[in-house]
């Protein structure tokens, strides 16, 4: 053999998961793959969704302090108390997602397309009610190449092609209960279920057919349950306006399940094994976990016709271990590092006249908000931020709450410099709000 299989083998963990964030010397490649598409996705849990359905996204992701009938709002437990107390109500919504990548000379675009959420809401008794529901929490998808075109490893090995891709998300499933007391203070909690796969395949192909070619790769199955709380108090103003706020702590919890670690080296048919090792998470020395959140929201609204609303959110997950878990970082330290994640979120809602007869358009719900996002992570020391526009219009059809919401999200993520890839992106969609009068004791027989 004209390389051992160790010094592939020390070639393959140098170059571990640094495609899309190579430093000169390497030529890349972005190329489709399924899923929610970014490179971003390559590092720790993937990329954090955005949570809330499409009335929270049309008007910048806010939700904490929200209290409205029409909609069901998990992003505070304490907001299901908000209906009407004989309504059943139901939401679900597509989401399609349109990339635009630079770095350097570099360009490419995806496009995606895949169901978002399901959750239904119901009456319990008075002024109690309960939800259930289940959402994505994070996503995986990207597929890279790269030529490494560094003299020094052509002039020992010869020319590599440097190969990787990974997929799937973590989902997250919930059912929560809340309560008003004093017709002011409402309080609700929240069961969270932690559930997912992860993949990410690395390899290298040497140019020389009689070297070995190195494949590394990760499956991750990955759980959790965990706990989220949340208030608000609802001050009125006078007969028709109202301020609220609002507070959620979520707890952070064990990261549980394992991970297969395979390495392999090949050549024609015969493929030698280097390592098979299944990692239990809860056995490692430093235990990984999920972060914990906190969330604060003050919101004005004037009767069902306008509100504003303004969200501050941080998660803690500088301290979770998640970048010790094989396959959720790099072999360099100084490229993936965590930290804790923050985010700015302020949007509105109008409705001219809801109970016009003679213009539909006026019956309508208008939405916008804008929002700015510090992620969990850093890379070679740098800040990963994004921040966008959002816009959302909800169509009433029929009687009761039922209803199209169309939401928008435009924005950008990373920057064209150095390493870091500069993501702009253009997220579509399209919630059901689904509403019917199901707990009304008929008065004839």
């Amino acid at each position: 053999m004209a390389i051992m299989k160790k010094g592939l083998f020390s070639t393959a963990v140098v170059f571990l998961l640094l495609a899309g964030f190579m430093p000169l010397g390497a030529q890349n490649t972005i190329t489709g793959a399924n899923g929610d598409y970014t490179p971003y996705s390559v590092f720790g849990v993937g990329t954090l969704s955005k949570q809330g359905n499409t009335h929270n996204k049309g008007r910048g992701g806010v939700g904490i302090a929200t209290r409205n009938r029409r909609y069901i709002n998990y992003l505070n437990p304490a907001s299901v108390t908000a209906r009407d107390s004989l309504s059943f109500m139901a939401d679900f919504s597509l989401a399609g997602t349109n990339r635009l990548f630079n770095q350097g000379n570099m360009k490419d675009v995806h496009n995606t397309v895949n169901v978002y959420d399901f959750m239904i809401s119901f009456p319990i008794y008075r002024k109690s009610a309960m939800m259930i529901g289940i959402t994505p929490m994070s996503d995986v998808g990207y597929k890279m190449k790269s030529s490494f075109t560094d003299p020094d490893l052509i002039s020992t090995a010869g020319m590599f092609n440097y190969n990787a891709s990974g997929g799937g998300g973590i989902y997250q499933a919930f059912i929560a209960g809340g309560v008003t007391l004093w017709d002011r203070l409402s309080i609700g909690a929240q069961g969270i279920y932690y559930f997912g796969n992860l993949r990410r395949d690395n390899a290298l192909e040497p140019s020389k057919t009689d070297q070995k070619e190195i494949t590394i790769k990760y499956d991750m199955t990955l759980r959790g349950i965990t706990g989220k709380f949340g208030l608000q108090y609802d001050l009125p103003l006078n007969d028709r306006t109202y301020l609220t706020f609002g507070a959620t702590y979520r707890l952070g919890t064990k990261m549980r399940g394992y991970v297969d670690h395979r390495q392999f080296a090949s050549i024609s048919s015969v493929v030698d094994t280097i390592q098979f090792r299944t990692d239990t998470l809860t056995k490692m020395s430093a235990k990984p976990r999920f972060a914990d959140e906190m969330g604060f929201g003050i919101a004005i609204r004037s009767g069902e016709r306008w509100s504003a609303e303004i969200n501050y959110i941080r998660a803690g997950w500088a301290g979770t271990n998640i970048d010790k878990v094989p396959g959720m970082a790099n072999q360099s330290e100084a490229r993936f590092s965590l930290t804790s994640s923050e985010s700015i979120r302020a949007g509105f809602e109008i409705v001219p006249n809801r109970n016009d007869v003679r213009y539909y358009l006026r019956k309508c719900t208008y939405m916008a908000g804008a929002y700015y996002d510090k992620e969990y992570y850093k890379i070679a020391g740098q800040q990963v931020t994004s921040m966008g526009l959002t816009f959302g219009m909800t169509f009433p059809i029929l009687r009761f709450y039922n209803g199209i919401t169309f939401g928008v999200d435009v924005g950008q993520r990373g920057k064209n410099d150095g390493n870091m890839i500069r993501e702009r992106y253009v997220n579509f969609i399209v919630g059901f709000n689904i509403s019917d009068i199901w707990f009304q004791k008929p008065r004839y027989n």
